[in-house]
């Protein structure tokens, strides 16, 4: 039997400040599980931006101070409380709002799923949250049929490359745009996506040439401001239009003639709204990626993992735009 330490250490949200003033490790007793919970001993947690914008409040969750951020996890259950369904030992990923960055944590049996064979912790960690978003916009809401054209904006982003990943397992022609030579070059390595452009203007000719004219079936957007204009030009007539965020900080505007008259879709996403109003539509798309991991046929790219006391440099990074992918926390290194 595992002996636990009483006391842990955990990343907490004390204030929201800017510049991560209000972030910082502190000390906690290690929680035990009660019924129908596990206690996770937390191998890697992976940081999506909605974890940076929460640290200034500037995200529409807005947790009661002082909260441990992340959302998502994964680890080896260590121990359970009466009635849980899994067994210390097992692998596992954890979805959460907030609690993922720490030593061990407490979370209901309905938060975790297995661990995909083949992926390690960090890889796991990062799957969950950016491939849910990119399944339920592109394959549930989007409707995706294999041949069509997909174009993922933002293509290097946690978000993003998990979109090109996931239109290449279903068959999409993608289309990848993103910032930077160097993100370009590796969204281009890691996927191999149809094309790999530059944005965010100057785009429509160049998909209309490259779909001979149509324009693009769907268009995923997590950047909103010019790249939301620039893609009402380009998406074909009956496409969809697909809003992910506005990552680039401006909420674009549309005239509702121009979807009248062009005939396409603007169709907002939010995958963990949409999984909560339609449960069982939620699970099998859950088990829908779960499965293309199993297969091998997605996997999550990890930009880099660090250990806990390097919290401030995995938080930079993606406040500096310099992930390509998803930035790891590994809270027990």
């Amino acid at each position: 039997m595992t002996t636990l330490p009483s006391v842990m250490r955990v990343l907490e949200v004390s204030a929201l400040a800017p510049d991560l003033a209000g972030v910082g490790l502190a000390q906690r007793p290690v929680p035990q599980a009660g019924p129908g919970q596990a206690l996770v001993r937390i191998e890697a947690a992976s940081l999506g931006f909605p974890d940076l914008l929460m640290t200034e409040g500037l995200y529409q969750a807005k947790p009661p101070l002082p909260f441990v951020p992340g959302m998502e996890a994964a680890g080896e259950v260590v121990a359970t409380g009466e009635g849980s369904r899994w067994q210390a030992g097992d692998k596992v990923i954890v979805a959460t709002l907030t609690g993922a960055v720490v030593q061990y944590g407490v979370f209901a049996d309905a938060a975790l799923t297995p661990l995909p064979q083949g992926l390690s912790f960090a890889e796991g960690a990062s799957l969950r949250a950016a491939y849910i978003t990119a399944y339920t916009a592109i394959a549930r809401i989007g409707r995706a049929e294999p041949g069509e054209t997909l174009v993922v904006h933002g293509a290097a982003g946690g978000v993003g490359l998990a979109a090109v990943d996931l239109g290449k397992a279903l068959g999409l022609m993608v289309i990848a745009v993103a910032s930077s030579a160097e993100k370009r070059e590796a969204v281009q390595r890691l996927y191999r996506p149809d094309h790999v452009l530059a944005g965010p203007t100057g785009l429509r000719e160049q998909i209309l040439e490259l779909t001979g004219g149509r324009g693009a079936d769907l268009v995923y957007d997590p950047v909103g401001g010019d790249v939301f204009d620039e893609a009402c030009r380009y998406t074909a007539f009956g496409g969809r239009l697909l809003v992910v965020g506005f990552a680039s900080g401006r909420i674009a505007e549309v005239r509702t003639n121009i979807p009248l008259i062009k005939g396409f879709s603007v169709v907002g996403v939010r995958a963990g709204e949409y999984g909560r109003r339609f449960p069982e539509r939620g699970r099998e798309d859950m088990a829908a990626i779960l499965k293309l991991a199993e297969e091998g046929r997605i996997r999550p790219h990890v930009h880099s993992a660090v250990p806990l006391d390097h919290w401030r440099e995995a938080y930079l990074a993606m406040r500096e735009r310099r992930v390509i992918g998803r930035t790891v926390i590994l809270p027990n290194a």
